[in-house]
């Protein structure tokens, strides 16, 4: 049985409270959660999810990694991952700084080439190649679009921003995250994109998903439609409108606005019967898989944990989805089936997910919570759990 290490987000919870002067009891009465579970979480009895976390740190004014712990430094450094977030934030630091003369840019077409290619390793979970090629071709485009300003250059420079947002959000970089969601919004202005600052107000959105303010991420989605021309008909309008909607289901579905999330997700559903797999349009994953995707986690976030494990026997993912994706969905699954007691499914979810994304995995939040709950329900924890238990440092 691994060890109970007293130091997970439970313990965190307690500290926060107390320093915030709360009982249980008060601080119970601030959230969408009993006192009774709260205590199991506080004592490691139950797993912290990721919404238990977010209401909570919304309820002590507190940032939600001060809860979870992250970043993982333990574990980046074993990864050899610390060492590349310092030239990430030093290169998003220099976008007001105009031309370096010292810098030897490679051409736009291969700088083009550079911020796609940036966007696949990505999607394919490959975050260490991602990030250490991204500081160079963040610097590069930089130094290139104050040479020679062009609608290109500038799109290719707020891909490789939503790059770097991409990583630092799945390492739980959160507060370098949202400075690379600055620079987005300062690239697409310039760049003269409605589409890129739309997805800006997306992403935008989905930090007020992970730290509970879902009314402000709401307004934030609707900000993003605003920006979008109506009755726009271009795909790519389409399939970042779509994406807005996917974002709004899940934001309205934390809040317990069932027939919001609802309408959210058929929205979007009407969306991708029209563009179809737009998966690789600005690399949002937009398809009517992606939809079926969300309306499980829409009702995974509103705990309606046998309609979602419903909805996820009955999903197929073909062959083209995207892997960060596949293993997103496979972490989701887990945590149904850790919920509804299933805890041999969950853990086989959950290698599922590792085998698929091992570095996205083992930085995943929900993913390390639902591997405490099935420590927890297991009498003698299997050895498929004690490995995947140790693999994540508990």
């Amino acid at each position: 049985m691994p060890r109970q290490s007293g130091d997970h987000t439970g313990t965190r919870v307690q500290e926060q409270r107390r320093l915030a002067g709360l009982t249980q009891r008060t601080l119970a009465d601030r959230i969408p959660y009993s006192y009774s579970w709260l205590t199991q979480v506080e004592c490691g009895a139950r797993p912290a999810s990721v919404d238990f976390t977010a209401a909570v740190a919304r309820a002590l004014r507190i940032d939600v990694t001060v809860l979870t712990g992250q970043p993982y430094t333990t574990q980046m450094h074993e990864d050899r991952l610390t060492e590349l977030i310092r030239p990430i934030r030093e290169s998003l630091d220099l976008y007001d700084l105009g031309d370096d003369p010292q810098v030897t840019t490679r051409t736009v077409a291969a700088l083009v080439a550079a911020a796609e290619e940036l966007c696949a390793h990505v999607r394919a979970a490959r975050l260490h190649t991602a990030a250490a090629a991204l500081p160079d071709v963040i610097t590069e485009l930089t130094v290139l679009c104050w040479r020679s300003p062009k609608t290109e250059l500038w799109r290719a420079l707020a891909s490789a921003y939503r790059t770097a947002h991409d990583i630092t959000v799945k390492l739980g970089y959160y507060d370098l995250a949202s400075v690379a969601l600055d620079r987005l919004g300062w690239a697409a202005e310039r760049a003269g994109d409605p589409c890129l600052g739309a997805m800006r107000q997306y992403f935008r959105g989905l930090v007020y998903f992970r730290e509970g303010e879902y009314s402000i991420g709401l307004r934030l989605i609707r900000s993003g439609h605003s920006l979008l021309a109506p009755g726009e008909s271009a795909r790519p309008a389409l399939t970042v409108a779509g994406q807005l909607h996917l974002g709004g289901a899940v934001l309205a579905a934390r809040a317990e606005e069932g027939n919001l999330a609802a309408e959210h997700i058929a929205r979007a559903r009407e969306y991708a019967d029209r563009v179809g797999d737009a998966s690789r349009v600005h690399w949002l994953n937009f398809s009517p898989v992606n939809v079926a995707l969300h309306e499980m986690s829409v009702a995974m976030e509103m705990r309606q944990f046998d309609e979602a494990l419903r909805q996820a026997k009955a999903i197929r993912l073909p062959a083209s989805v995207a892997t960060s994706r596949r293993a997103h969905y496979a972490i989701d699954r887990a945590r149904v089936e850790m919920e509804l007691g299933r805890g041999e499914q969950s853990l086989k979810s959950l290698w599922a997910a590792r085998r698929a994304a091992p570095e996205q995995t083992r930085y995943h939040p929900g993913a390390r919570e639902t591997i405490r709950g099935l420590v927890h329900l297991s009498r003698k924890a299997p050895e498929p759990l004690r490995n995947m238990a140790a693999w994540i440092g508990m």
